[in-house]
């Protein structure tokens, strides 16, 4: 009985060994979007193919639908030096089956796939509108940013505040359900609800900000938490803006942290509500300094500084709920030569022990910049570029920066599907 028991475990633990390490050495091939030389290019199984048919300017990354079926991609168009505007933008969306690229509104921004259907809303300055990809439809009017609602069945909104005789006037947060029959919505306000009245200025420590306006909003896994970044003054927003999170229902809401534009958008780990983000103020140009990686847990409000004294944060992408990679710098003053400024390399942190480990070396001249975590194959990928390069060399390795290899060249910007 003894021997079957013993033979029994040993099978047992030998298809064990087998499939993890099937699973340790599996690569599966990444499915990328990415612009190249003016046009939006994908590859899919090792093989590159450029989808665009005309070259343009993108200025924004192309966005993988919640199915991976299409892509969609929002062009800068010339307008002529007698238009009141120098550049129009166009909204187009590609078939990854049919191979057919189409143009869905002629001058459109902020387009944004929804997370349950292949439908997109955008915006026509101040009116949220949706197409399905035949016509589009308009939802809501006096809308400054939005985000699709988890459920897909409807928006978080803002406006912005308006200058008056006496004064700004206060952003506001909205929710907009959003009817199974948006194509024949009968009115633009009677599915509007006003959600939360931002107060006229924020503060942290011993910064104020007036807010103006309100933008990147992004749900917790949980849905119970909406993080969101409110601005002050166009030229005073490069310097300051305030990193706020609000609860669902609307009861609670905090000024978490400092932080500017330009550098990577908070996010959330994949399924505990952990708000990763780069607090700090001040744009670089004042230095490489004050920019700390640091994550709140929800609903404490509980919050850890990632960064080691004497480095600076540029960018992160979460791999998992305990571990985050960082584009990370040596603190030093801005030099008006590039050559004197410091270029960023890649570092883990694992969050149970906050044991960091500096997983790449770009050679002299070069950073890394811009992670991103593959999760249909647990690995890592970054562009390897100069400074101000436009494009550069797409890199992929091991989390923990083992056989780094080159995935793509001159490349721009870049995303993965990842569901």
């Amino acid at each position: 009985m003894k021997r079957k028991i013993l033979i029994f475990m040993l099978i047992v633990f030998n298809l064990t060994a087998t499939n993890f390490a099937k699973a340790e050495t599996t690569d599966k091939p990444l499915k990328i979007a990415f612009v190249r030389d003016g046009f939006v290019w994908v590859k899919i199984s090792n093989k590159e193919e450029k989808i665009t048919k005309v070259p343009g300017v993108y200025q924004y990354t192309p966005e993988w639908s919640y199915d991976g079926n299409y892509l969609l991609y929002q062009k800068e168009i010339p307008t002529g030096p007698s238009a009141s505007y120098p550049s129009r933008s166009e909204i187009w969306v590609y078939n990854m089956k049919t191979k057919n690229e189409e143009k869905i509104f002629s001058d459109g921004q902020n387009p944004k796939w929804s997370p349950t259907k292949n439908i997109v809303a955008f915006q026509d300055y101040g009116v949220l509108n949706i197409s399905d990809f035949t016509n589009f439809y308009n939802i809501a009017l006096g809308v400054d940013d939005y985000n699709w609602l988890p459920n897909g069945k409807g928006f978080i909104a803002s406006s912005a505040a308006s200058l008056t005789p006496n004064g700004w006037t206060n952003p506001i947060l909205y929710k907009i359900s959003l009817p199974k029959d948006f194509k024949n919505l009968a009115s633009l306000t009677n599915h509007v609800k006003q959600f939360f009245v931002i107060p006229k200025s924020l503060t942290k420590g011993n910064t104020t900000i007036p807010a103006i306006n309100a933008r990147s909003f992004q749900f917790s896994p949980s849905q119970k938490w909406i993080s969101f970044i409110v601005n002050p003054t166009a030229s005073w927003s490069m310097d300051s803006d305030m990193l706020c999170i609000i609860s669902s229902n609307g009861k609670v809401f905090e000024v978490q942290d400092e932080i500017i534009l330009h550098l990577d958008d908070p996010k959330w780990a994949q399924t505990k509500n952990i708000l990763g983000y780069i607090a700090g103020g001040g744009r670089l140009v004042f230095g490489y300094k004050n920019k700390k990686m640091k994550i709140t847990e929800m609903p404490a409000f509980t919050s850890a500084n990632l960064t080691p004294p004497s480095f600076a944060e540029l960018a992160f992408s979460w791999c998992n709920d305990s571990s985050i990679v960082v584009s990370r710098v040596k603190e030093s003053e801005w030099s008006n030569d590039e050559k004197k400024r410091p270029k960023p390399a890649l570092y883990v942190i694992d969050l149970h022990n906050h044991k960091q480990k500096k997983i790449t070396n770009p050679p002299s001249g070069a950073g890394d910049y811009d992670p991103i975590y593959a999760s249909s194959s647990n690995k890592i990928t970054w562009l390897r570029k100069s400074e101000f390069g436009i494009v550069g060399n797409l890199w992929v390795a091991n989390l923990d920066g083992s056989k780094p290899k080159i995935l793509l060249k001159n490349v721009g910007l870049y995303s993965i599907y990842n569901h």
